[in-house]
């Protein structure tokens, strides 16, 4: 606050002046300003975390040496999810074995009947698992602190052995926003197993048979 302050001084003649001072700050509102703000920017610093995507990976093999036989994977459980343009999505089970006769591709959407129903139905067991201890944490059945829920949680996604592994692919036409898209299906539907992959010559024929795309003519060099 800011106060200026000033004394009359009589003058000949029966007049009065006013004699002017140096006007003076009050600076202690702004020290209370000055608290507040840093109290507010502390709280606000250490509520607010990074938001981040999580991605589960394999596993690093530590020594270049060790001969590790990879798990044998019943081709049931191997799901190829491919990002075509347009905001569609093609799947498959399985593997193309025989690149003359491939498997037929299944078309839908990002929509809540999309291929969130499709990765449900797959998952649906490791979704009722991670569902029910949900609840069990809300409930009470089970005692655990509430920072530990999701290290419970993956310790569930990595002992099933049930559940689908995705393999996600991307058209050449596919756009970048429906990346984000499949990662939140992933995380929705609790997909403990997925990987980003890259197409195959044979799985771009097989989009643009089952959307009829016009192939590009090779470039000549």
């Amino acid at each position: 606050m800011a106060d200026v302050g000033g004394s009359e001084a009589p003058k000949k003649g029966g007049k009065k002046t006013i004699k002017r001072k140096v006007v003076r700050i009050d600076m202690t509102p702004m020290v209370d300003l000055m608290c507040l703000l840093i109290t507010f920017f502390m709280l606000t610093t250490a509520f607010s975390k990074p938001k981040i995507m999580e991605i589960v990976l394999p596993e690093k093999i530590k020594k270049d040496k060790d001969k590790v036989e990879p798990p044998k994977i019943a081709k049931s459980r191997t799901l190829n999810v491919i990002l075509g343009p347009e905001n569609k999505v093609l799947y498959y089970t399985g593997m193309v074995e025989d690149p003359k006769n491939p498997p037929p591709l299944q078309v839908t959407d990002f929509s809540a009947t999309g291929i969130r129903m499709v990765l449900l139905e797959k998952n649906r067991a490791l979704f009722r698992k991670i569902d029910q201890f949900r609840n069990d944490v809300i409930s009470g059945k089970i005692n655990i602190k509430q920072d530990s829920v999701e290290s419970a949680i993956r310790k569930l996604k990595s002992d099933d052995d049930t559940g689908p592994i995705v393999l996600i692919k991307a058209y050449k036409k596919a756009n970048y926003g429906n990346f984000v898209d499949i990662l939140d299906e992933m995380s929705i539907i609790g997909i403990a197993r997925y990987t980003f992959v890259d197409i195959s010559w044979i799985e771009e024929q097989m989009v643009e048979k089952t959307l009829g795309i016009t192939p590009e003519p090779a470039a000549k060099k």
